[in-house]
């Protein structure tokens, strides 16, 4: 049997704003929006579209999960999203507003850098 891993959950405050923050900022594409009941949906994005990893942007229904929206690794580099063209990534990012935290660094394995989403989840942008 082969498992693999094709989507996690990341909570956010609004539907609408974090599917144009994800889409718009950060490129990634819109793969499901269906909306379960008044309150809920099932939205999903993904960098890679339907082959990539995909992300389920999920409204914080409660205080605890508000109070976790931005820190779901307690403060460390969370997601990590890989580039084949470190440059003209980091130049698309940056002229669309995306907050650096960590300028880009060459390492022995790659070039990376840090970034914040809009509701201060940290990403490593990596091209091995």
């Amino acid at each position: 049997m082969a498992l693999k891993l094709f989507q996690l959950s990341l909570l956010v405050p609004d539907y609408d704003d974090a599917i144009s923050y994800y889409t718009r900022d950060l490129g990634f594409i819109l793969i499901k929006d269906n909306f379960l009941s008044p309150d809920k949906r099932w939205v999903v994005v993904s960098p890679g579209g339907e082959a990539g990893l995909h992300i389920l942007l999920a409204k914080a229904a409660n205080e605890n999960q508000k109070m976790a929206i931005g820190n779901q690794a307690g403060g460390r580099v969370f997601l990590f999203l890989h580039t084949d063209d470190f440059d003209a990534d980091f130049a698309r990012l940056t002229s669309a507003g995306v907050e650096f935290t960590r300028k880009p660094v060459q390492e022995a394995w790659g070039k990376v850098a840090v970034f914040k989403d809009k509701y201060g989840n940290l990403w490593d942008l990596i091209e091995s």
